[in-house]
């Protein structure tokens, strides 16, 4: 009987997630974080940070504000500008759609962009890129259904527009410190991202390129924790 074919792992799909912060005068650094929902096929019943998958509206909406030099430039070691910039822009849709928050500035007149911008748009803002960094990036295993290609950015959460809210994809969203985010339900990306996030908070890197971006996959069953 012949041997049934090999299946290949899914291709993984581009992702891009925004983790805001807040310092309080008092306490540790606060970040924003939501429940999936339990019926969710992908992470469900977890705490995340927003974010979602880089659709093809991400390649053409228009931006206030680029992304700075020294980001731009930890993006693009591992991918073309173009790319580096859509999933900034989806990092800023998903956490406007899932959490009411907007990066943005005001523009003057009427603004247009693809359809899956214009509920963003029609807030009379346009997103605005200057204000996020490249933390990290994460690959699921070949040996999940569902894969994502995901670069993380975290920005400062006071500079945002908007009332918390969001389109009930996440439940439960509220500011969590970071040293008690640990004791929440958390996939293991969202450990890790936790642990980065400590580590940017600790030492700030400067407004250079010569941050070690931390990509986490894994190979044959084996978990991986590089550099790029």
């Amino acid at each position: 009987m012949p041997e049934a074919p090999k299946k290949h792992p899914p291709r993984p799909r581009h992702a891009a997630s925004l983790i805001p912060y807040r310092k309080p005068k008092r306490g540790s650094v606060e970040i924003l974080m939501g429940r999936r929902d339990t019926k969710t096929r992908f992470m469900p019943s977890v705490y995340v940070f927003p974010g979602g998958r880089v659709d093809l509206g991400d390649w053409h909406a228009p931006a206030a504000t680029p992304l700075a030099d020294h980001v731009l430039a930890r993006l693009t070691r591992r991918c073309s500008a173009g790319r580096a910039k859509a999933h900034a822009l989806a990092a800023v849709r998903e956490t406007f759609e899932e959490t009411g928050l907007i990066f943005g500035q005001t523009m003057q007149g009427e603004v247009s962009g693809p359809p899956s911008w214009q509920h963003f748009l029609d807030t009379g803002y346009a997103p605005a890129l200057h204000g996020l960094d490249y933390l990290a990036r994460a690959l699921t295993p070949s040996n999940r259904p569902i894969r994502y290609d995901a670069r993380f950015f975290i920005a400062d959460g006071t500079a945002a527009e908007g009332t918390l809210g969001g389109n009930g994809e996440l439940h439960d969203l509220h500011w969590v410190a970071v040293d008690h985010a640990h004791d929440l339900p958390l996939p293991s990306v969202t450990t890790h991202m936790l642990l980065e996030v400590e580590r940017y908070m600790t030492n700030p890197p400067k407004k250079s390129d010569d941050w070690q971006v931390s990509f986490f996959s894994h190979r044959r069953g084996r978990f991986y924790h590089h550099y790029e």
